[in-house]
């Protein structure tokens, strides 16, 4: 009976001491957004789209200098053809990246990430010229669900403030009526943020 009570009060001190340990972040910044279409052997992929994301995150450690950190993002993904007519894709993303924190004294760390996301099409828009249509992803002919791998890379300081970029590469054919066709997101993003 003493060795659970023990095991049980260990697994509790822990839980709280990781608690304890978990910090909170914030990142927006810019997204420049591509949709690559493949039909067959025939790739191609649009010009880039400016966008926008804000991401809120939770840092939660797992050993010394790792951890993992899942989020809850508004990203601006899509592309823009040769005559710049441009597809605006808004995503509310489920992000999970593990993270490896690099000490650079006390200057900061440097952070290199990786893990996958999950994201829910909320709005669709397309513009050419002074004409914009807004409307659902079927109207566009893409589906709502999107999921693939995000890559990050950035540097925090030791007050807090982070700069970062990253990299989304997306899995999931997003064409509504796919066939032998796909489409799928691609972007990088940089922005700045603040943990903690």
């Amino acid at each position: 009976m003493k060795r659970k009570l023990l095991s049980i009060a260990a697994a509790l001190c822990f839980i709280a001491g990781a608690k304890a340990q978990t910090s909170y972040g914030i990142k927006a910044g810019l997204n420049f957004s591509k949709l690559k279409a493949s039909e067959g052997n025939i790739s191609e992929t649009s010009n880039a789209s400016t966008n926008f994301y804000v991401t809120g995150y939770a840092d939660m450690p797992l050993a010394n200098n790792f951890s993992i950190q899942p989020g809850v993002s508004l990203q601006g993904k899509g592309g823009k053809d040769v005559e710049d007519t441009k597809l605006n894709l808004m995503y509310i993303e489920v992000p999970i990246n593990f993270v490896y924190s690099i000490p650079t004294g006390d200057v900061g760390n440097v952070i290199l990430g990786a893990g996958p996301y999950a994201g829910f099409g909320i709005h669709a828009k397309a513009k050419s010229g002074n004409v914009s249509k807004s409307g659902s992803f079927g109207d566009f002919g893409v589906k709502t669900f999107d999921a693939g791998l995000n890559i990050l890379a950035g540097f925090k300081l030791s007050n807090g403030f982070l700069i970062n970029g990253g990299y989304g590469l997306g899995l999931t054919n997003i064409a509504k009526d796919s066939g032998e066709s796909s489409i799928k997101n691609r972007l990088f993003s940089v922005g700045i943020g603040y943990q903690f």
